[in-house]
């Protein structure tokens, strides 16, 4: 099985496969975690590695702990089936399409801008706007790979906004509406329950749409992305080495060679 899996990771033009992989495997660690947690009654432990990578509200608990960034964007709550359910139908439908005309390095940047200009807008709006302050003191921090997710379906709806998908009941709806319909519900929900989810969505759907533009206008800002993780994956060229057997010689080549050979004892002299 997990050959399996390594097989379907390492095959080419499947960025948003491996995001899932990456994203659904978290989950089931973490899930397990959370099973042994509960049975052995040791749920603080959980709550910790929970903590410790979730993206916390308050800029002084971030600059503690920088890394959750990026990590928050890769861990789902195991309480929350369908979170993860939906981000990763979403991230598979919208993925497929951003390789198919972008190329899989490219919805691996998007996902990952999309992450960072989503927590950025969600440290933000936390420390900055007091309706989002207030409210901060409410959850230990946010996690979930919804706002990568939002910057992949908003840069595709952007790329190709009359693109349809046929969605059931309703039959075929072009992807600029589908991306407008979840942003209005995000816009929405910024003043509920999940407000910081809800802000991520807008910022990582806001970098979908500029990473396009400037894609348009021959700028690739997440081409350092690419090259931080061809370096970190130590890619090396193979080097092929052929031996060629070497056959009888003929009379004439055994007598150039001796030729050669006496000129050269001449020049020794």
């Amino acid at each position: 099985m997990l050959r399996e899996f390594k097989e379907v990771f390492q095959r080419p033009h499947n960025g948003h496969i491996r995001l899932i992989i990456i994203n659904v495997s978290v989950f089931l660690l973490f899930s397990v975690l959370y099973v042994v947690c509960e049975v052995a009654e040791l749920l603080p432990v959980n709550e910790a590695v929970h903590k410790y990578l979730a993206i916390p509200p308050k800029m002084e608990d971030f600059l503690r702990c920088p890394w959750t960034v990026i990590t928050y964007a890769f861990v789902h709550s195991q309480k929350d089936l369908f979170h993860i359910l939906f981000n990763m139908v979403a991230l598979y439908w919208f993925g497929r399409l951003f390789v198919e005309y972008l190329g899989s390095a490219k919805v691996i940047a998007v996902y990952i801008l999309g992450a960072l200009a989503a927590a950025a807008f969600y440290l933000t709006l936390f420390n900055t706007i007091p309706f989002f302050m207030e409210r901060s003191a409410h959850f230990n921090g946010m996690v979930g790979a919804s706002g990568a997710v939002f910057a992949v379906m908003a840069g595709i709806a952007t790329l190709l906004p009359d693109y349809s998908f046929y969605l059931l009941f309703l039959g075929p709806v072009r992807i600029k509406y589908i991306a407008a319909f979840y942003i209005i519900l995000s816009f929405i929900g910024t003043v509920g329950e999940n407000a910081g989810g809800n802000v991520a969505h807008l910022g990582g759907a806001l970098m979908g749409y500029i990473y396009i533009k400037q894609l348009q206008a021959g700028k690739n800002f997440g081409g350092w992305i690419t090259r931080l993780l061809d370096l970190l994956s130590f890619r090396k060229s193979k080097v092929r080495v052929t031996y060629r057997r070497q056959g009888p010689r003929s009379p004439k080549t055994r007598k150039n060679n001796n030729r050669l050979a006496r000129r050269d004892r001449r020049h020794l002299r």
